[in-house]
């Protein structure tokens, strides 16, 4: 789906019962994205627990399982719009047990709410969601300090956990972090400051929650360097007797302009870009997101899996990358065992060379040595591709910088994968 220039991505992440579910009913139901019958129902459900008002945890903890065990297992997409912005939700489980379905959720994020109760405060799982949204490059962090009710509104309460959070950024060279105090609860700072016309937070001077998500800067295109990533190969017509070849695609970083002169990788070919169509008819130039068909002005032979690249700025081609991989399959990981690689449009047999590190997320250490990596360990490692990939590393690509892991025999995703760097052929690293 083509992101608009309006909208922003979001995950949110917390400890059981840090309050995500009741957050983002807080968010739909304040925003007024809510329907008269889907909050009539919730009403009903409310009365039926034995509870007073409006339960908002239960417009977003739609499994029976997660209503019954009051936690969130699935990874569940929420939307809502507001004037200045349209958003996309997504919901990840908090539990140690669901950390791969935190990495899946929050792997498209532009923004990471983390969720820390203010009466506990920073407990392990926050130091893991945290480390995972590092891993993961998420542009903005927002470490949302709930249920600040409970400690009586109180200022110092807020700093100390601020103050210690802060650090653990720090550790993990968070890019940009966001600490906002908040009680989804009562609805103390989340869309409006003050609840009833009372200020319980008149200490704090920043915006609400959703006044930040409506501002926050979202630069989808990063500055990156084209990246085109040919799906499939076609005949397009120019009159009646002329006809070229159409390459079609999803332009997935930087921008194609007709004029351009850009390079195809593998086989370093050069050209220039004569024309780029889409469903409404030519253009003169696509960005991300962009589903196109390029023709150019030269034949060349072009094939599923290849990438149209800029002149400058060239992405590595490498049958040798090293790689953090969260591990989402049920069986461990084998080394040497032949698995399948899928990166953009292409998927070739790889194996597994060595696990470099295994990452203790609850401490934020690297240790060395480990054999193996079991469902939701975070480690690095070097693979062995059959074929060259095209990557870029994580932090400056991506599109290019990412890869899902398959086990062969039974087609289960069992890894997702961020490029870190190639490594070199003596051992050491770019």
């Amino acid at each position: 789906m083509k992101p608009y220039v309006d909208s922003l991505r979001f995950s949110t992440a917390g400890s059981v019962d840090d309050g995500k579910s009741t957050l983002i009913g807080r968010l739909l139901y304040d925003s007024k994205s809510i329907l008269e019958d889907t909050i009539a129902a919730v009403g009903r459900a409310t009365t039926k627990r034995g509870q007073d008002g409006l339960d908002l945890s239960l417009l977003t903890d739609g499994l029976t399982a997660e209503r019954e065990q009051g936690i969130t297992i699935d990874v569940a997409h929420r939307y809502f719009a507001t004037p200045r912005r349209r958003f996309v939700i997504a919901d990840t489980p908090g539990h140690e047990q669901f950390t791969r379905n935190m990495v899946t959720g929050a792997s498209t994020s532009d923004v990471a709410i983390v969720l820390v109760d203010a009466s506990k405060g920073i407990l392990p799982q926050t130091r893991r969601h945290a480390a995972v949204s590092a891993l993961l490059d998420i542009p903005h962090v927002l470490l949302a300090v709930n249920k600040m009710d409970l400690v009586g509104y109180s200022e110092s309460t807020f700093k100390a956990i601020k103050s210690d959070f802060k650090g653990i950024a720090a550790e993990l060279r968070i890019r940009t972090l966001t600490v906002i105090p908040i009680s989804a609860l009562k609805g103390d700072n989340v869309v409006s400051k003050a609840v009833d016309g009372v200020d319980n937070l008149s200490w704090y001077n920043g915006p609400t929650l959703l006044e930040f998500l409506e501002t926050v800067s979202v630069d989808r295109v990063r500055k990156t360097n084209l990246r085109f990533p040919v799906q499939l190969v076609s005949r397009v017509k120019f009159g009646p007797t002329q006809e070229h070849r159409g390459y079609l695609g999803h332009v997935e970083s930087g921008r194609i302009k007709v004029g351009e002169r850009v390079v195809v990788l593998p086989s370093r070919e050069t050209a220039r870009v004569l024309e780029i169509i889409t469903v409404d008819g030519s253009r003169k130039t696509a960005g991300v997101g962009d589903a196109i068909t390029v023709t150019l002005d030269r034949q060349i032979d072009l094939s599923r899996g290849d990438v149209i690249v800029e002149a400058t700025g060239m992405p590595q081609i490498t049958d040798r990358i090293r790689a953090n991989v969260c591990w989402l399959g049920n069986a461990p990981l084998e080394v040497s065992r032949r698995y399948l690689i899928k990166h953009l449009t292409r998927a070739v047999r790889a194996t597994i060379e060595r696990v470099e590190t295994h990452y203790d997320i609850e401490t934020l250490k690297a240790t060395r040595g480990a054999e193996t990596l079991r469902t939701n360990d975070i480690g690095e490692l070097v693979i062995r591709t059959s074929q060259p990939l095209i990557v870029d590393p994580y932090w400056a690509n991506h599109a290019t910088g990412s890869f899902i892991i398959i086990d062969e025999a039974t087609n289960a995703t069992v890894a997702a994968g961020t490029v870190l760097s190639e490594p070199e052929l003596d051992g050491g690293y770019v």
